[in-house]
């Protein structure tokens, strides 16, 4: 399905402890918080773990991108389910063939709280 200007994609995920442990082998963020549960049993997920929601669309549509804004506004923990709102801003063909794409998200959890905000541009070759 070819995207346009104005295409709202959305989709969710519910993180576990071994996405975080996977997570914190790959980038190498051990801090105490994504290791060690909280009174409630629970791990912080690293906040570029939750940022691969919205490159998620990038993946699925071959989004080269260049640049890449995230807000992070509140903790998102092992078993939320986060919900991204992706909102295509711009589509447009470009002279060398490429395809211009800008885009902002918004991701919440379960309890509607927002905990992601941002924008991301790039090309699709």
């Amino acid at each position: 399905m070819a995207l346009q200007a104005g295409d709202t994609i959305t989709f969710e995920r519910t993180f576990t402890e071994k996405d975080v442990e996977r997570f914190t082998k790959v980038s190498g963020d051990e801090g105490t918080h994504h290791m060690t549960p909280d009174e409630e049993g629970r791990l912080v997920v690293q906040g570029l773990l939750t940022a691969t929601l919205p490159t998620k669309v990038g993946g699925d549509h071959n989004v080269l991108a260049r640049t890449m804004n995230f807000e992070f506004l509140r903790p998102v923990f092992t078993s939320d389910t986060i919900t991204c709102e992706v909102t295509i801003e711009k589509y447009e063909k470009q002279p060398d063939e490429r395809t211009a794409i800008t885009a902002s998200f918004s991701c919440h959890n379960q309890k509607g709280k927002e905990v992601l905000q941002g924008n991301f541009s790039g090309v699709i070759l």
